[in-house]
């Protein structure tokens, strides 16, 4: 009983002091934008800020325009995950229930490329986007990740899950293979949908790497893109860095809490059964 009981109380600790560790440099980007000039380089930091300054934020919009970016960012992040989850939906499918040859051969090889870092077709994607006439443009910010492996791989163990009773019954009924997909087995799928949508907002929300390379425009700027921008601009001044730093987190950080449950679960059917 006494191990079992430091075993638990070991696990907590180590719980906490990973949460700690996690939650901090948030924490500290946050009372950072609060700080004024003086006291964000004061030696020893000030833990709480003696006044709260949110002048840096009034400063941070009046210098760039992180109005549009915001909207960029959405404009960027519903289209990608909208069609994304379209494409997710009618593959983990076509995978999960349509006979074909060579579909578990294909799927293999689908997964295998998931080792493959995006760096190292980048060059590739650019290309075609170029060719495409689609640099510098908020759509070419979006073709690129119309799709997603590891999604596909997640819905399709879910859809596996449903018993062949409920197709075949379908079947039966008169329904076709897209009346079968769009009333039974999405509605079913919903929580491995809710975490394919989440995870694919967070990932296209962040993305900074493709925007800087296509993204010229300063009013077609996403909030990464911009929050470099802002830095590289306006030069280092930490308390506004961190209050410009602080929008950008924000929507996401808020949107993960409310969230994070159904990120968890949904990760959890859809990789564990099948």
């Amino acid at each position: 009983m006494k191990r079992i009981s430091f075993r638990v109380l070991i696990e907590n600790l180590l719980l906490i002091i990973g949460s700690v560790i996690m939650v901090f440099p948030f924490y500290w980007m946050i009372l950072s934008s609060l700080k004024s000039p003086a006291e964000v380089n004061t030696t020893p930091p000030t833990w709480i800020p003696t006044t709260f300054n949110f002048r840096n934020f009034v400063y941070a919009f009046q210098t760039a325009p992180f109005a549009r970016y915001f909207l960029n960012s959405i404009i960027v992040t519903a289209a990608v995950v909208i069609l994304t989850m379209f494409v997710t939906i009618l593959a983990a499918f076509a995978f999960s229930r349509l006979k074909f040859p060579g579909r578990d051969l294909i799927f293999s090889f689908c997964i295998s490329l998931m080792m493959v870092p995006f760096e190292m077709i980048v060059i590739t994607n650019y290309s075609v986007i170029s060719k495409m006439g689609l640099t510098d443009n908020l759509v070419g910010l979006i073709i690129p990740f119309t799709s997603s492996i590891f999604n596909t791989y997640i819905l399709r163990n879910f859809f596996l899950s449903i018993p062949d009773t409920l197709y075949y019954s379908a079947k039966v009924d008169g329904a076709s293979n897209w009346q079968y997909l769009w009333k039974i087995m999405v509605p079913i799928a919903k929580p491995s949908l809710y975490t394919i949508a989440l995870l694919y907002t967070i990932l296209s929300w962040n993305a900074f790497f493709w925007p800087l390379l296509i993204i010229n425009t300063r009013d077609l700027r996403t909030l990464p893109l911009g929050l470099y921008a802002f830095i590289t601009d306006g030069g280092v001044r930490y308390e506004r860095l961190m209050a410009a730093a602080t929008m950008v987190v924000i929507p996401i950080i808020i949107l993960f809490l409310f969230t994070r449950k159904s990120i968890v679960n949904g990760v959890a059917r859809g990789g564990l059964k099948g």
